[in-house]
């Protein structure tokens, strides 16, 4: 991927507003009976990459979800600078732990979802040609997308968002099941994109990930937002015996 140029960076188009902040207002969810998270309250702001992380059952995933507007909280709700309560929106977008393509070529996936949002004509084909590159893709854009690696499945999922330019990018654990060179790529992408412009908010459970590409830092534990602070302090000094315990590698019950 070395050489590659960033004009994407470049040819952005201005948003008539920005979406963030985003603020969180005793957000809460139940789902089966179960309380999955519990009155969250934070707000987050445009030029830092957020992590939210935390134990297995913390409602990460699910927090990443309400705030995108694909789940509807219990109580409580979710706040755009530029709207009532959150929802998808042109400036939003999410990628998952194993992407969702569809069966045609690497550059159709990209076309598709800039057809969707309705780019036509030299614009369209610029901004797949420029995604393709950025995501060292451009040598399979004929290939079948579902033959790809895993690795390269998700370098896909991130040029097919990079070309909407979105605002906000939720990737929920992108690298989860990628080998170590894959999830440096990736890594490598998800810093440019934030580079670009595009505010990120990701959960992970690797620590060494979330140290190199983190400034803030949301720890969730039991539905609860624990912590909320930098990544510097969260791993040198954290304020909570769970999240000393959480950075000491032991078991939270």
């Amino acid at each position: 991927m070395a050489g590659m140029n960033i004009e994407l960076a470049d040819t952005r188009p201005a948003a008539p507003e920005d979406i963030l902040p985003l603020m969180v207002e005793g957000l809460a969810f139940e789902a089966g009976g179960k309380q999955i998270l519990n009155r969250l309250d934070f707000r987050l702001e445009g030029e830092s990459q957020s992590f939210i992380i935390g134990p297995n059952g913390a409602g990460k995933s699910v927090l990443l979800r309400l705030c995108h507007g694909l789940l509807q909280p219990t109580a409580g709700k979710v706040v755009w600078a530029t709207t009532a309560e959150a929802k998808p929106s042109k400036q939003q977008a999410m990628v998952f732990q194993r992407p969702v393509l569809l069966r045609r070529s690497v550059r159709a996936n990209v076309e598709y979802a800039l057809i969707v949002r309705g780019f036509r004509g030299p614009e369209r084909r610029r901004r797949v040609t420029l995604a393709l590159e950025e995501t060292g893709l451009a040598d399979l854009a004929e290939q079948p997308a579902r033959v790809l690696s895993s690795g390269e499945q998700q370098r896909l999922a991130l040029a097919r968002v990079w070309a909407l330019h979105p605002r906000v990018l939720f990737l929920d654990e992108p690298t989860a099941h990628l080998d170590p060179s894959s999830t440096r790529m990736v890594e490598e992408i998800i810093t440019r994109i934030f580079q670009s412009g595009t505010k990120i908010i990701m959960t992970s459970h690797d620590m060494g990930q979330v140290q190199r590409l983190a400034d803030e830092i949301l720890f969730l534990h039991g539905g609860r937002l624990i912590e909320q602070t930098s990544v510097d302090r969260f791993f040198s000094q954290p304020k909570t015996r769970e999240g000393k315990l959480f950075v000491e590698g032991n078991l939270l019950w």
